[in-house]
């Protein structure tokens, strides 16, 4: 009993100081950067806190920007471009991986890097699973800008390989480590990520697709939309 009440205290605890803290324009006690001359001061201050559109320093990455189409798990559209970015320490890490798999004939795709705060807001509102999208309560790697959601290609051929499950399937069979029966999509999800560790990312327990840049503490939580970002 005395553990049930310090537990229900604690809870309590925290949730009011979170409701008494500064809210964002989204109604939640997160801080963000939401306007382009904070942003533009921050790069000239630490140019490693730049978002590079990841296309033009790996001209050879395939993209799958599956928020730009209704080709995603809620079937809307929350980009206006089908473009990724990330910050410049993250693409150029993602750039070393490329190499080394490009000499084994395979290469990268990526389904989405940078994601505005905004998106993820959205995301939870309409699927509020915190196992597999990210809280508005504390924000996505994703809107730091040193996230990947990402799979393997034939380099020749250009299709994905086999992987445990499809992109955004919110199932056990989708995590990082689940037990799984097709040795070829085994093969493929543990070749990615010791290819990707290499180079300083972390596969996200609950998605095999998902890969943290190891230094993502180290950069806001952003809110700019790819059309604000592309005009800089």
């Amino acid at each position: 009993m005395k553990i049930k009440l310090l537990l229900t205290f604690s809870l309590f605890f925290i949730m009011s100081n979170l409701s008494a803290q500064p809210k964002n324009k989204y109604g939640y006690p997160l801080s963000i950067i939401s306007d382009i001359s904070t942003y533009e001061v921050q790069v000239a201050a630490d140019s490693n806190k730049a978002l590079i559109e990841i296309k033009s320093r790996i001209p050879n990455i395939v993209l799958d920007i599956r928020y730009a189409t209704t080709n995603n798990f809620l079937k809307k559209v929350f980009y206006k471009e089908a473009k990724a970015f990330a910050r410049l320490p993250v693409v150029l890490a993602l750039q070393k991986a490329q190499n080394e798999l490009n000499k084994q004939g395979i290469g990268i795709k990526i389904y989405d890097g940078y994601r505005p705060y905004a998106v993820t807001v959205q995301f939870y509102e309409s699927f509020p699973d915190s196992l597999y999208v990210a809280s508005p309560w504390s924000g996505s790697r994703h809107n730091r800008g040193c996230a990947l959601d990402m799979t393997l290609v034939n380099l020749k051929t250009g299709k994905e390989l086999s992987m445990p499950t499809p992109y955004d399937s919110a199932v056990e069979a989708s995590w990082a480590n689940a037990p799984v029966k097709n040795k070829r999509a085994l093969k493929n999800r543990e070749l990615m990520k010791s290819v990707m560790a290499k180079y300083g990312f972390t596969v996200e327990p609950s998605e095999w697709w998902h890969y943290n840049y190891n230094g993502w503490a180290n950069y806001p939580l952003m809110d700019i939309p790819f059309e604000v970002l592309q005009k800089q």
